[in-house]
């Protein structure tokens, strides 16, 4: 039997292997294949039915690793989609949707976890059987009895650790014959730790009423767009709806997040209605939690996958709903190959199995708002106000232009926390602290300083790998690149004209903890970023320490801006909102838009109701205008405005091709002879509607020293840029003569930098 065999290289086909007769009837498509490749093993997974070519006789399977299939059809043809689309190979694009334990060429076998389990083997009926068989040996007898009383299946270790029988005692019951010890697969529960919350009773609203009722009644494959204000109960609109698709349907349903930091709070929600039938998908999780928790869903012992971007790939059958909340969040885009976005893998999906796809977000992406709105491709559902006694909140700009006072020149007797935080925000959060209310403070930068500079010469330390300065942390006290990870210890002189003194520029957030703490040694202050969060349930931990009030100041950086439903904050503060507002990408006002208006809602969420603080030196800038006002639609109005010339998607379909090498020349070579090839394919079969811009240096020039230039290919039909994209990445390849140098091409960018 050949069969053909898609394994996870950037190979633009598949490969027929034998299949030994005596597996032939377990070689079915979507099934794990070990097979021989260039003198070594890959892990592939059989697409279908393989042919023979040219006489040439197949290599021979190696094993098949699994009795079922690991990916049912509707997923390979998922898969194949993605393959197309994205302009990957199909092994690789299958690896992106199989859990590590299942997907690594290194670990065939998926991770479990066993354990020993005492296990009653023969009965003694009558107290004659026991007295002889457990003559002169009463504690074995003792542990007979517990394990028969206990169901007849006990863990070693707890009768070892918990009720002090040794192990001498265990092993002369099993050499009587009554008692066997068992391995016993666990499977691992990464919740279990957190205690079942009390499902909440709501009422919902008209506008929610409206929603749930309309997506209760679409048919398979419908898109939705809820666009609904911060704080008006779109949780509760998702679980009415599961509650239809999962409790009176008996179908599964999908519930994307953006962040891992908002996976304990949705997973406590959903778990409060739908009880131990929610499995938890992401990347904090081992490898053996997350293959436990796909296993579940594939044996159908759960029914809702709750995860990060990777959930989407859940091997949930009968799938009847798929939910991406915050859909305008890049983090649904994949960074690696396959590089897909979740959102629209979400969308095909769900048309292909009949599923209601919902699109939640108080700031939709544009792209979004343009299909719901002008291109009809998803139908929109609106919550314009927040639930219950919340209202949103009032909103007003401090504008950091000013100049300071001379007292603010003097280091001596400089006020520091002054130079972080407005006299309004200032004193604003001393009134929180006094009232025993809780505020949020936003600083989109970690680290102590964003940078040091010497103040004779100018110098920056910057990042011997990457075209980026060094980002100074205090604590440890080291300079950071946030891109490779390369440390140093800070420099006593500068290296360039060892002048004495560097200077440390801009704020990092332990800078600004430090000040905090300073002014309010009585705070408790919880800081909330990358550095912070690096353990397994650091997020959680922080949260909840929120949630219980144990917390007066949460400072953080974007990760803290969305999701959060705390009643008691009041107060929300940007520190600096012109982070990232002017950085050379299509996105860049839109992301500061967005991040300004899904911190903002975090305020008011209770009966105290909230105020929120802006700080900025851009204040006429339109994503600040209108983050102030509420006002989404102005917004994008005038967003779309700016992406007719230059187009910009959603006026035109978009893919960046980037090329990295490890010399710059080579690498603007290899950038200049692609386009040059672009143009003659172009010339030689027009496509209408393309456009090439480029080459030139991506914005951030160089990372992990790679130098990196790029192209962006512009089209006006989808499908024209499918079958250029396909064209270029299968016939246009780096010089043979150099491993040095790679080409990649990115679909619906999320960034250019």
């Amino acid at each position: 039997m050949l069969v053909d065999v898609a394994v996870p290289l950037p190979l633009y086909r598949t490969f027929t292997y034998a299949v030994p007769d005596t597996d032939a009837s377990r070689a079915r498509p979507g099934m794990r294949a070990v097979v021989p490749f260039r003198n070594r093993r890959e892990i592939g997974v059989i697409v279908g039915e393989g042919h023979e070519q040219n006489g040439i006789s197949p290599k021979p399977v190696a094993g098949l690793p699994d009795t079922d299939p690991v990916i049912v059809p509707s997923l390979l043809s998922l898969c194949a989609w993605m393959a197309e689309y994205y302009a990957v190979p199909l092994g690789v694009a299958i690896r992106g949707a199989l859990p590590g334990a299942l997907a690594s060429h290194e670990a065939p076998e998926p991770v479990r976890r066993t354990r020993r389990v005492a296990v009653l083997r023969r009965e003694l009926p009558s107290l004659l059987h026991r007295d002889r068989t457990f003559a002169r040996a009463p504690q074995q007898r003792a542990l007979f009895e517990l394990i028969e009383s206990l169901g007849g299946r006990v863990p070693v270790e707890h009768l070892t650790s918990r009720l002090n029988f040794s192990a001498s005692v265990l092993k002369g019951v099993v050499a009587r014959g009554v008692i066997t010890v068992e391995e016993e697969v666990v499977a691992r529960d990464p919740f279990a730790w957190r205690p079942a919350p009390s499902p909440v009773a709501h009422r919902p609203s008209p506008a929610q009423r409206e929603a749930i009722d309309r997506l209760t009644a679409a048919q398979g494959g419908e898109v939705f767009l809820l666009h609904g204000v911060t704080g008006s109960g779109k949780t509760l609109v998702y679980i009415e709806l599961l509650r239809r698709v999962v409790l009176e349907r008996g179908r599964g349903a999908i519930v994307l997040v953006p962040e891992i930091a908002l996976t304990p709070q949705t997973v406590d929600r959903f778990r409060a209605v739908f009880g131990e039938s929610i499995a938890v998908l992401h990347s904090a999780l081992s490898d053996g939690e997350r293959y436990d928790e796909w296993l579940a869903l594939k044996e159908g012992r759960k029914r809702i996958a709750v995860g990060a971007r990777s959930a989407i790939f859940a091997p949930i059958a009968n799938l009847g709903a798929i939910v991406v909340d915050e859909e305008h969040e890049s983090s649904y885009k994949q960074g690696e190959s396959p590089r897909y976005h979740a959102r629209e893998v979400a969308i095909v999906r769900a048309r292909a199995e009949g599923a209601v796809v919902v699109l939640g977000s108080a700031t939709p992406s544009v792209e979004s708002w343009v299909n719901a709105t002008k291109e009809g491709k998803y139908m929109l559902l609106t919550l314009p106000e927040r639930v219950g006694q919340a209202r949103l909140p009032t909103i007003d700009v401090v504008d950091r232009r000013e100049p300071r006072g001379a007292a603010m020149q003097d280091p001596a007797t400089r006020d520091w926390l002054r130079m972080v935080l407005s006299e309004p925000l200032e004193s604003a959060l001393s009134d929180r602290l006094q009232k025993k209310e809780q505020s949020i403070l936003l600083l989109n930068r970690r680290g102590y300083a964003a940078f040091v500079q010497c103040s004779s010469c100018g110098y920056v330390a910057a990042c011997p790998n990457c075209s980026i300065s060094l980002t100074y942390h205090r604590t440890p006290e080291r300079l950071v690149c946030h891109y490779c990870r390369h440390a140093e210890a800070p420099a006593t002189l500068c290296p360039k004209c060892a002048g004495a003194v560097l200077r440390q520029r801009g704020l990092g957030t332990q800078q600004v903890e430090r000040l905090l703490a300073e002014r309010y040694p009585s705070a408790r202050i919880a800081r909330m970023d990358v550095d912070t969060t690096s353990g397994k349930w650091a997020h959680a931990e922080i949260l909840d320490r929120v949630a219980s009030g144990d917390v007066d100041i949460l400072l953080g950086t974007q990760m803290i801006a969305k999701g959060l439903d705390f009643p008691n904050v009041t107060l929300v503060g940007v520190v600096d909102a012109d982070v990232g507002i002017n950085l050379p990408d299509f996105r860049a006002s839109e992301r500061c838009f967005q991040l300004l208006s899904q911190v903002a809602g975090r305020a008011g969420r209770g009966p105290k109701g909230g105020r929120v603080l802006i700080q900025t030196r851009v204040p006429a800038h339109h994503a600040v205008t209108r983050a102030v006002a509420h006002d989404y639609e102005g917004f994008v109005r005038e967003e779309l405005a700016g992406r007719v010339t230059p187009a910009y998607p959603p006026t035109v379909r978009l893919a960046n091709v980037v090329f990295s090498g490890t010399t710059e020349a080579a690498t603007a070579k290899l950038a200049t002879d692609a386009t040059i090839w672009l143009h003659a394919l172009l010339r030689k079969r027009p496509m209408p509607g393309i456009a090439i811009v480029g080459p030139a240096p991506c914005p951030v020039e160089r990372i992990k020293n790679r130098w990196r230039w790029h192209v962006l290919i512009k089209a006006e039909h989808p499908a024209e840029l499918t079958r250029l994209s396909q064209y270029f990445v299968q016939r246009f390849a780096p010089p043979k003569d150099s491993t040095k140098l790679r080409v990649t091409l990115d679909r619906d960018p999320v960034a250019l930098l």
